[in-house]
């Protein structure tokens, strides 16, 4: 039998999650349970694919297998479920997005990143030259001797 009652458990284990983002050590001293309880519970979360990372650091901060877990967890929801989602997890949409595009490129052969990476170098270089030529309403001032 356990100790703690299902409903106890759940309202502990979402203090793991963001935007509390409790530690072990925080919620041991916060909610009377064992290190070692609170341990087990994190890893049984990890083990059923939550996304959270092991050691309750901020988003930034998470490990690639944390946020690749996200990027898998939120592919099938629409704008507005990934917005809902992002706010129940204390994450920002930007983010998500950002870890979905770097694990895409990741699994780019070489020669599709040299590809990408020209393609942006063009547009890099044609957004110089507008800048330049004041085209985006900026003047280019020149030193007159």
């Amino acid at each position: 039998m356990s100790k703690y009652s299902p409903e106890r458990k759940e309202a502990v284990v979402k203090k793991f999650f963001p935007p509390l983002s409790r530690s072990v050590t925080e919620l041991v001293v916060e909610e009377g349970i064992s290190a070692q309880t609170l341990y087990n519970w994190r890893n049984e979360l990890n083990v059923d694919g939550y996304a959270m990372p092991l050691n309750g650091n901020k988003p930034e901060q998470w490990s690639s297998q944390a946020k690749f877990a996200v990027v898998v967890e939120v592919t099938p929801l629409s704008e507005v479920e990934l917005s809902q989602y992002c706010r129940e997890k204390g994450l920002l949409v930007e983010q998500v997005k950002e870890w979905r595009a770097a694990c895409i490129n990741g699994n780019l052969s070489e020669t599709q990143r040299q590809r990408v990476e020209k393609k942006h170098s063009r547009e890099d270089k044609k957004r110089i030259k507008q800048l330049e030529r004041g085209e985006f309403g900026v003047r280019v001032r020149t030193k007159s001797m």
